[in-house]
């Protein structure tokens, strides 16, 4: 005789996992606007902040990545010529000099953007901390060098993704993508370096502000930004929520 097995309950993420499912289907609406949290981890206070920004965002980014799988992943906002913005998250590969470095390719939409249009805005979100961090400022290409050194340090696979993947271009499929790959590794095989493509490399974004946003209850969050000043000098001052 077969037996009837009774579905035991499902965990918390399984059960979130269903009802998106279900409101995907239809079954059931998730209610967007009663989806909140409350926020009560930590305060910002004047006292509490560094006044060099940069030192603050390292103190924060050695907490985030205390407490983050991949605390280096930034929404990175560029402006075409024409006024229309596009975002994508992006990896920070560096911050030298105040400077944040990140590395792509010069031939994708924000390569492009950023030699037409070479002002950009930076998002660090810790949601786990309940804090982010907003930096705008000017960008320019880093030196060839800088960009070997970087390209020389990534996975093998990686570097051959890079010749293989014209970013942003349309493709027929993803075989014309793994296609290009597997013939790239012939091309490669044996080499001890796979050289940096010409048109890949870094670019470092000159900070003219940063913003350091903490959550706090009753959405009475704490906002301090730091200007940088014609000389240099940093001034720091609190926003209204």
């Amino acid at each position: 005789m077969a037996k009837h097995l009774t579905r035991p309950p499902l965990p918390a993420a399984e059960s979130m996992k269903s009802q998106m499912s279900e409101a995907s289907s239809g079954a059931r609406a998730i209610e967007l606007a009663k989806m909140r949290l409350s926020y009560s981890r930590e305060s910002l206070t004047e006292s509490q902040a560094n006044p060099d920004p940069i030192v603050q965002f390292q103190e924060w980014f050695q907490q985030a990545a205390a407490a983050l799988t991949e605390p280096n992943a930034m929404t990175l906002a560029t402006v075409s010529p024409a006024g229309q913005p596009s975002a994508r998250v992006v990896l920070l590969k560096g911050l030298e000099e105040g400077d944040f470095i990140f590395y792509t390719n010069y031939e994708s939409r924000k390569g492009r953007e950023l030699d037409e249009n070479p002002r950009a805005a930076l998002v660090f979100h810790w949601p786990e901390l309940e804090r982010q961090v907003r930096v705008e400022g000017s960008v320019r290409r880093v030196s060839s060098g800088q960009s070997d050194a970087y390209f020389a340090s990534r996975p093998r696979g990686s570097r051959l993704s890079a010749w293989a993947s014209e970013q942003s271009a349309p493709v027929t499929g993803r075989e014309e993508l793994e296609d290009r790959l597997s013939r790239l590794e012939r091309r490669f095989e044996g080499a001890e370096a796979v050289p940096r493509p010409p048109y890949w490399g870094g670019y470092a974004l000159r900070p003219e502000s940063i913003e350091f946003w903490q959550g706090r209850e009753d959405r009475l969050h704490d906002r301090l930004v730091y200007l940088r000043a014609a000389g240099g000098a940093w001034i720091r001052s609190r926003l209204a929520p």
